[in-house]
């Protein structure tokens, strides 16, 4: 068990398991653009780790760019996304990925396929380590999911409580 903030949280998902489950997305991702070189696109800051796993172990020609989106304080998701930084290249005739490392709502999907409708992507397509379905309230579609979740809070792998958690090479959940 750990302590962050306020909170006790519990172990939940190994590193192996991660692992295993970034492997199986890039090789899905890696069949879908085995005569492309995708952008990947990693959405800050929660996915900094997934991202850096992922183009690990991706072994074809590749971009990537980050993006910063809000949407949570505390444990609680504020359903308003806020794009704190932008992206700032041209995407036009590009196959995007974008990679996440959870999805609930589904609010900042919805932001994002907007946003990149916007520059004329050829595919835009979206990977998530971590999914809960419990949770998900959108029609747009995942291409790429590691693995579901119930819709608990979750920390570590890049995700956090209030700040804190992301380095943690595992996953927590709140201790209920």
């Amino acid at each position: 068990m750990i302590q962050l903030h306020d909170k006790q949280f519990v172990p939940f998902i190994s590193a192996k398991e991660i692992d295993f489950a970034i492997a199986k997305m890039v090789s899905q991702v890696e069949a879908d653009f085995a005569d492309e070189t995708p952008i990947f696109v990693g959405v800050l800051n929660g996915a900094f780790m997934v991202v850096a796993d992922f183009v690990k172990q991706y072994k074809k020609p590749c971009e990537v760019s980050f993006i910063k989106m809000a949407s949570y304080e505390g444990t609680s998701s504020t359903n308003e996304v806020k794009q704190l930084i932008g992206i700032n290249q041209d995407f036009t005739g590009r196959s995007v990925v974008i990679i996440e490392d959870i999805v609930d709502t589904g609010n900042t999907l919805v932001e994002l396929k907007e946003l990149f409708k916007k520059q004329n992507v050829k595919h835009f397509k979206i990977a998530t380590l971590f999914f809960k379905p419990e949770a998900y309230q959108k029609d747009i579609k995942i291409d790429y999911i590691g693995i579901r979740i119930p819709n608990k809070f979750i920390v570590g792998y890049g995700l956090d409580y209030d700040g804190l958690g992301r380095n943690l090479p595992e996953v927590y959940k709140l201790k209920e």
